[in-house]
């Protein structure tokens, strides 16, 4: 497997000794002509009491601004990125707050607001179309569909059972409606599929695509033929994964791509785009990072800490498909790739 042409990698951060050693769950969203990055970060171990929420941004994808705190450590929950979303010229950063009292292990979601990037409003609770607050954590993906339907899933508690989500409101805070989903199973309080991420078909069918919590390590799937409200049981693909975070999304010209860890072990590395112009058939890939003795592991030690290329969100932006994603779960880096690179006729 080879890159695409002109195929280029970037650090956003770099770990920092005693300070930020441990970061991870990168994604992307553009505003106001700016590529902007959000991620969590902890001194040594993931999901410490001390993680906190950190962004940068940048005029080029490649260069990037130093770090601000997006959502600092509480003293009563874990803080972890969510998300962004933008409407009529705001900027909306979704925050994951995990709080310490809540068991089996689950949480909820908090909105920040900002016009201008800098300054944030006081948090917000996203709401059900019945009014009610969302009641689970919600996964790094919002899509965008043709008649403006926002999709992505929650992992809702009791515990991280996974359901997709979907509003027609184009700001994201309310009108949430869950998609009738039945989990394939459900251990330890946590669903079988977990994590996922989504695209179109040509057909016009949505597709949700998650990690198999159960280490079949390929890629699960479910279909939905009316834009979000009635899903497909999951089935296992021939995609090979690593029982990781993926992204999926489409190109502008409509090829959906997935970008994932096709190792079809633990091993996340190497980092791959498959692309495909039905959605259905994945015959093209390029590789975004190769691994191996190119990759130094860790540098510090650190609770989960591993070495590959962990958990890729992707966007794109200025006719470039950009990937974040955690070196080592230390450094935030990104890979871009011109659109040109990965579509032929």
């Amino acid at each position: 497997m080879s890159p695409a042409a002109d195929t280029e990698t970037a650090t956003v951060f770099r770990a920092v000794p005693e300070i930020s050693q441990y970061n991870h769950g990168a994604v992307l969203f553009s505003f106001k002509d700016k590529l902007y990055a959000q991620w969590q970060s902890s001194v040594r171990d993931e999901d410490a009491a001390d993680t906190r929420v950190l962004y940068a941004t940048s005029k080029d994808g490649l260069i990037w601004s130093a770090p601000q705190v997006l959502a600092p450590a509480r003293d009563d929950a874990v803080v972890t990125s969510g998300g962004w979303w933008v409407h009529a010229g705001k900027l909306y950063a979704f925050i994951n707050v995990w709080p310490q009292t809540v068991q089996p292990r689950g949480g909820h979601v908090e909105v920040l607001a900002s016009q201008d990037g800098n300054e944030w409003s006081v948090p917000r609770v996203p709401r059900f179309a019945s009014g009610e607050p969302l009641d689970g954590v919600i996964e790094q993906d919002f899509h965008q569909y043709g008649d403006g339907r926002i999709l992505t899933a929650l992992h809702r508690q009791p515990g991280l059972l996974t359901t997709p989500l979907y509003t027609d409101d184009p700001t994201g805070l309310g009108g949430w409606r869950t998609g009738n989903f039945k989990n394939l199973s459900v251990k330890k309080h946590v669903s079988r599929e977990i994590e996922p991420s989504n695209f179109q078909r040509k057909d016009g069918a949505l597709v949700m695509v998650f990690r198999d919590q159960q280490s079949s390590f390929r890629v699960l799937a479910s279909v939905s033929e009316d834009k979000g409200k009635n899903w497909t049981r999951p089935q296992a693909t021939n995609m090979p994964d690593s029982r990781a975070k993926q992204s999926a999304a489409n190109l502008p010209d409509g090829t959906a791509y997935l970008v994932n860890n096709p190792s079809g072990s633990k091993t996340r590395e190497p980092l791959v785009v498959s692309l495909s112009r039905d959605g259905k058939l994945f015959d093209r890939a390029f590789l975004l990072r190769a691994g191996g003795p190119q990759v130094e592991g860790p540098r510090y030690a650190g609770l989960y800490k591993r070495k590959g290329f962990s958990y890729p969100k992707s966007y794109v932006w200025k006719d470039c498909l950009y990937v974040a994603y955690a070196e080592n779960k230390e450094d935030i880096r990104v890979t871009r790739v011109p659109l040109t690179s990965l579509v032929t006729d």
